[in-house]
């Protein structure tokens, strides 16, 4: 399956020098709906590249999002705010599971659930790097798919994400065009399996 990564930005208001663990709460607290344009970047354990995708995604808080991957290949995840499904056009299939159990230890359980992060993850602030500031967030449960993520924000915006799993690799998310609160159709959350496709799980 290819690499999945549940991540969302949006523009935060936060004080000029709040570090990372705050600004990620004013986020918890402040945002109900995102929409941003993303390139994600997976490297191994060596750093060499071995993907490239980009696309656009939206979330709604708490447990709803899409993301549409547009090149080089398409594919959609949806989260309805029960189940998760994920739609690859190359192979007409759609892989249909429960939302819970899947993003658990990610990203969306930190940006796009509910607000009990620190029920989840123990964060702390990792300081300045490369013009950012950082925080750290190691998930509670260590039955994830990642062993750490890393937030970076510019200013009041959260620019870009790092996520390690356990087999070394780096998957890496930059942000770009974020909307903060913007008004989304409940029907953008919602996914039909087109005719044909073959389904698996539920």
């Amino acid at each position: 399956m290819r690499v999945l990564s549940f991540l969302f930005a949006l523009v935060l208001s936060t004080a000029a020098h709040a570090g990372g663990v705050e600004r990620l709460k004013a986020f918890i607290a402040g945002a109900k709906t995102a929409e941003a344009d993303f390139t994600q970047t997976v490297s191994d354990k060596n750093g060499r590249v071995t993907q490239q995708v980009t696309g656009k995604m939206a979330f709604s808080r708490p447990g709803k999002f899409r993301w549409d991957y547009n090149a080089p290949y398409e594919q959609v995840i949806v989260g309805d705010g029960t189940k998760l499904w994920l739609y690859d056009t190359d192979l007409n299939q759609v892989t249909i599971k429960p939302l819970g159990d899947v993003i658990a230890g990610t990203p969306a359980a930190l940006l796009a659930g509910d607000n009990a992060i620190e029920k989840y993850f123990s964060l702390k602030d990792a300081g300045e790097s490369d013009g950012l500031e950082w925080l750290d967030a190691t998930p509670k449960n260590k039955d994830t798919t990642f062993q750490r993520i890393r937030m970076g924000f510019k200013g009041d915006a959260l620019v870009q994400m790092e996520l390690y799993d356990f087999f070394g690799q780096r998957t890496t998310l930059r942000l770009s065009h974020l909307v903060r609160n913007p008004a989304i159709p409940p029907s953008r959350f919602k996914f039909s399996p087109p005719k044909g496709a073959d389904i698996i799980g539920e």
